[in-house]
């Protein structure tokens, strides 16, 4: 075997465990009547295999450390219950967007953007012939129940993103500050009250986060200005922008 083919089937296999990882995750965050497992993986799109049921396909990008196109296809009962749910007809994108975020989270650095609907079999046909595709079937009590497909392209150089930074300096991208998070059930949701307390999962002396377009870029103190929010930056946390920021003081 050829040092250049050993290459290629290492990185095969490292891409099939990931996606397997991402498939977890998603499927920790997916509505369903028992935990879900995940099958065995698919490398052909005309036999990835979906759930029954009328099913429904999330569509969504993938960029950052990995890039490439994600699909979620979901059995049609999920769809049914959002729809009806106690709070109200739900966005079925928007409602699956945590679990693509999961997902995409296993992958690294990787943000996920412009999901939309789709149907199954045109959005699967929409991810051959780019890259690495894989599709990993999720199941609850031996019945399907979603899947996650994607589609992949390995890191590039460092040289190749530094480079494209230098073009997007002048580029104005949304600034968003988070001081915490935290999930609860729709049930959690109906019961809260005025006056109620949400507790997130940061202390109130750990530095909030500073993210550009969802990727998180530096860290820093909440400190008002003028009677309104600003963060005082004390630490860079990306990569890239922290060698951006060195070469420029340099």
């Amino acid at each position: 075997m050829s040092t250049s083919t050993a290459g290629r089937n290492d990185d095969a296999a490292t891409i099939s465990a990931a996606v397997v990882s991402a498939a977890e995750a998603a499927g920790a965050l997916l509505p369903a009547p028992s935990a879900l497992s995940c099958g065995s993986p698919v490398d052909d799109p005309d036999i990835a295999p979906l759930p029954g049921d009328s099913p429904a396909a999330i569509t969504a990008r993938l960029s950052g450390e990995v890039s490439g196109d994600v699909v979620l296809v979901v059995a049609g009962s999920v769809v049914e219950a959002l729809a009806n749910s106690p709070v109200g007809k739900l966005d079925v994108a928007a409602a699956m967007r945590p679990a693509l975020e999961a997902a995409a989270g296993v992958l690294g650095r990787v943000t996920v953007t412009s999901e939309r609907m789709e149907e199954p079999e045109a959005a699967l046909d929409g991810l051959r012939d780019k890259g690495v595709f894989l599709a990993v079937p999720l199941l609850a009590g031996g019945e399907h129940q979603a899947t996650l497909a994607l589609q992949v392209t390995l890191p590039r150089p460092q040289a190749t993103q530094r480079g494209s930074l230098e073009l997007l300096r002048n580029v104005a991208m949304e600034v968003t500050v988070e001081i915490g998070r935290t999930r609860m059930t729709v049930q959690e949701l109906l019961s809260l009250y005025p006056g109620e307390i949400v507790e997130l999962d940061r202390a109130a002396s750990a530095p909030a986060d500073l993210l550009v377009n969802g990727t998180l870029i530096a860290r820093g103190e909440v400190v008002v200005v003028d009677e309104e929010f600003g963060l005082r930056i004390t630490e860079v946390v990306t990569d890239a922008a922290a060698a951006e920021l060195g070469q420029a003081s340099a």
